[in-house]
């Protein structure tokens, strides 16, 4: 499991983006989002990087 820290994941919207550049990379992922944390946890086969990539191109960079 890999944890990311989206600071400017604060709604909604910002949550399906989020696991929707996820799914992208990997459309098995398991992606709960914690919107209060701000917080995304993703059980996944695909490379933490190419997540992360995929994260920072939605406009969700990882801090």
């Amino acid at each position: 499991m890999i944890a990311f820290h989206i600071p400017n994941m604060t709604c909604g919207g910002c949550a399906r983006g989020v696991v929707a550049a996820i799914r992208e990379v990997d459309g098995a992922a398991k992606v709960e989002a914690d919107l209060n944390a701000g917080f995304v946890t993703v059980e996944s086969v695909a490379a933490e990087a190419a997540l992360r990539k995929a994260l920072a191109e939605a406009g969700f960079s990882p801090a």
